[in-house]
């Protein structure tokens, strides 16, 4: 018989405000019982957002005067490589092409992409490019100027799509991958006053989702690339992350995948809920399955686990991780022990184990 699979999960954490700067933690996970415990504290400040490289070897963190690098060492824990500038304020998100050959960074407070090169002893380098967003948004009290959210690779290699929450548009840039350098290919358009924040793309790569933060919806996107080489997306469907549409201060947050893509989860803040759609890999079409309350404040990001049985939210403004049973033929979360305090929870990874030889 076959050994189970273990996993870890990393979570990353603000500092501010704590006794400490352990930014962030390593859990076990304990699928049986949809539960976590706590094996490692990682000195880092401000760690807004954390990325596994697609190789699994690695994993990088934003912190306040850049970016870190860590080597995962067999049992999950992490080994520091080395730390890295981007010249700029604190990033919010991190993604790495799919042959680990550069990191990008994406800069909410500069409105800023940053793209470093990485070593394939997965160490970072030098900044091989860096491109200031510009524009006004249509928002003056919140989206006057460029807020770059999210950044991420399209699945085929050849595209880097940036999120820009201030401008209402993701800019597509073509990527080179000798220099290093991104050249404006593309804009998409999402609605005024929409607010995209973060995007995922399918498992085969042929769709794109995003959630936007004041539209509180995820808009679906075909995605193809012309015969000369010109990428092209099409909406084919906008679903609302939330029941009631009609509710103001709701702010949609997260956006993930469960490991299978089978599902799509996102997250709702001053709601407070968790919305779980169902997946049709086939069209791409979004169906909900449930959108709960997850007793907490401001849930930052949320995750299955990686049976697809138990829901993780992780409620940064109440300093904790709930824990639910997921029940996607009965569209119900049911709550699954005790709340665990961590300070200001940013977002959540699970990561296999490698199985160890007999």
């Amino acid at each position: 018989m076959a050994a189970a699979k273990k996993y870890v999960a990393y979570v990353s954490s603000y500092t501010i405000g704590s006794e400490d700067n352990n930014g962030i933690r390593v859990y076990d996970v304990d699928l049986k019982n949809g539960r976590m415990k706590e094996k490692e504290q990682v000195e880092i400040t401000n760690s807004s957002y954390l990325r596994v490289s697609h190789n699994g070897k690695y994993l990088y963190s934003i912190t306040d005067l850049g970016v870190e690098s860590y080597l995962i060492e067999p049992d999950g824990k992490l080994t520091l490589i080395n730390k890295a500038s981007i010249n700029g304020m604190r990033g919010c998100y991190l993604y790495t092409d799919y042959k680990d050959e550069f990191l990008f960074s994406a800069g909410y407070h500069d409105g800023k992409v940053t793209v470093l090169r990485l070593n394939p002893d997965g160490s970072i380098g030098e900044i091989t490019d860096e491109i200031y967003h510009k524009g006004l948004g249509t928002a003056a009290w919140r989206n006057f100027r460029p807020h770059v959210q999210c950044v991420k690779m399209t699945r085929d290699n050849r595209f880097l799509l940036a999120c820009d929450l201030g401008l209402d548009r993701v800019n597509v840039y073509t990527l080179d991958h000798v220099t290093g350098k991104l050249k404006e290919t593309d804009i998409i358009h999402c609605d005024q006053e929409s607010a995209p924040r973060h995007m995922q793309f399918s498992k085969d790569g042929r769709f794109l989702y995003i959630v936007h933060e004041q539209k509180r919806a995820v808009d679906v996107w075909s995605y193809t690339v012309s015969e000369n080489g010109i990428p092209d997306f099409e909406r084919i469907q906008s679903i609302p992350t939330i029941k009631d549409t009609d509710v103001l201060g709701v702010s949609a947050c997260a956006l993930k995948f469960s490991e299978d893509f089978k599902y799509l989860i996102t997250s709702n803040a001053g709601e407070n809920s968790v919305t779980v759609f169902d997946v049709d890999k086939k069209t791409g079409m979004l169906t909900m399955n449930t959108s709960l309350p997850i007793a907490g404040e401001y849930p930052k990001d949320a995750a299955l686990m990686p049976d697809d049985k138990h829901l993780v939210s992780l409620n940064h403004e109440s300093n904790t991780m709930t824990f639910f049973h997921f029940h996607p033929d009965a569209h119900t979360l049911v709550m699954n022990g005790p709340e665990m305090k961590v300070n200001q929870p940013n977002c959540i990874i699970f990561y296999e184990l490698p199985r160890r030889s007999e």
